[in-house]
């Protein structure tokens, strides 16, 4: 059985293939090429500056840059790596339906680089039954290549911390596949799970649609204490206040960026849309901010400017990618007199300076809990909405005042 010495990630220089990236350099020791296709990254990477906020990884950068790790446009170096990981999934339509051309495409350019006997990982969240279509479509070809798929788990931001403490789930349909994967991740991670491969695949999906679901669970409970003029978290306190059962009850806010909305539609669509759930979560998550612009309608709209506060999908974030506060703004300027954008990590031309934003607006709008915004000053006359609770020993104007 080959060696593990040379890996190469192709979409290395994204927010999964560049963690992985850097902590086998630097974790693993093995020699690592990050493949990607933007030439901007790769620049970056070499040069020793993450293109993305990522805790922990500046210093790993610098550390393992051009000893054991490099970005590179060219392709040829996946001819002499023991181990291919590429980190193109497989998105959503426009109707909402799964695509598997890219994948396909990719490990079709692939083939003409990979020599036989290497392990080739499929990382990102794929359709279920992709692995299993990957690995015929190289059988017919007569290709030797050992198919795995070892799904990402990691929370964006924390995935240097999370590669060497989660377990990592593999899969394969051959047992020398199944050994390499292991051998490949038993670098780095603490525990290896087995599973088949249509296992793993909805074990990710599972994963993902988990957490939207239960983030939907909690903003419909928002939504419900609100309109009665509640307080939401007066009642979530009461119920999780040394109440173990209800340990898992999340907090409300905008629960949106890249993976959790399109993994629980890849889920409906692999059940012929009998995924109820799923479908409902989708509505109650995707509502939320149309449910706030509804309840802002009684202070007339349109003579009030309103801020929104952080327009990442997450709280210390740079990554706007399906980010509802994007949703929230157009919908406001639809009916306000106008919507001043913030953010300290996202860049943007059109936003304005946390203080202008503040100064400025009479409503403001928590979009993203960023750290930052802990100690500002705002005055008493001010209504803020404050889905998540960031503010919950200060006393605001609310949206039912």
């Amino acid at each position: 059985m080959k060696k593990l010495q040379r890996v190469a990630i192709v979409g290395g220089c994204g927010h999964v293939g560049l963690p992985l990236g850097i902590v086998l350099a630097s974790k693993a020791g093995l020699q690592v090429n990050l493949l990607d296709i933007d030439p901007r990254k790769v620049e970056l990477i070499n040069a020793g500056t993450m293109p993305f906020m990522e805790r922990g990884a500046d210093e790993l950068l610098r550390r393992v840059l051009g000893k054991s790790l490099s970005a590179t446009l060219d392709p040829s170096c996946i001819r002499e790596a023991d181990a291919v990981v590429t980190v193109v999934g497989t998105p959503v339509d426009r109707h909402l339906n799964p695509t598997v051309g890219d994948i396909y495409k990719s490990v079709d350019a692939l083939l003409n680089h990979m020599q036989d006997g290497t392990l080739l990982v499929l990382r990102s969240t794929i359709y279920p039954g992709v692995t299993k279509l990957v690995h015929e479509r190289l059988r017919r070809l007569n290709r030797k290549i050992l198919v795995a798929f070892c799904p990402e788990r990691i929370a964006e931001g924390n995935a240097i911390e999370e590669l060497t403490k989660l377990p990592q789930i593999v899969s394969g349909f051959e047992p020398e596949a199944i050994a390499a994967a292991k051998r490949l991740f038993a670098m780095i991670a603490p525990t290896l799970i087995e599973l088949t491969p249509l296992e793993a695949e909805l074990a990710k999906l599972f994963t993902n649609a988990w957490r939207y679901a239960n983030f939907a669970v909690s903003n419909q409970f928002y939504m419900l204490a609100e309109s009665c003029g509640l307080d939401f978290y007066r009642i979530h306190d009461a119920v999780t206040r040394d109440y173990p059962r209800m340990r898992s009850f999340a907090k409300a806010g905008f629960a949106a960026g890249p993976c959790l909305l399109k993994d629980t539609l890849q889920l409906a669509a692999f059940s012929q849309n009998n995924f109820f759930l799923g479908h409902a979560a989708m509505l109650i998550n995707e509502g939320l901010p149309m449910f706030l612009v509804e309840q802002l309608r009684r202070h007339d709209l349109s003579n009030k400017r309103v801020a929104i506060l952080g327009m990442a999908f997450k709280a210390e974030s740079d990554d706007k990618r399906d980010s509802l506060s994007y949703k929230l703004k157009k919908l406001l300027e639809v009916e306000a007199l106008e919507v001043l954008c913030t953010d300290p990590y996202v860049r943007d031309s059109s936003f304005v300076p946390l203080e202008t934003a503040i100064r400025n607006a009479d409503i403001l709008i928590i979009g993203a809990p960023h750290a930052v915004y802990r100690e500002i000053e705002i005055g008493g006359e001010k209504i803020v909405i404050d889905p998540w609770n960031f503010f919950p020993a200060r006393e605001f104007a609310s949206a039912s005042a």
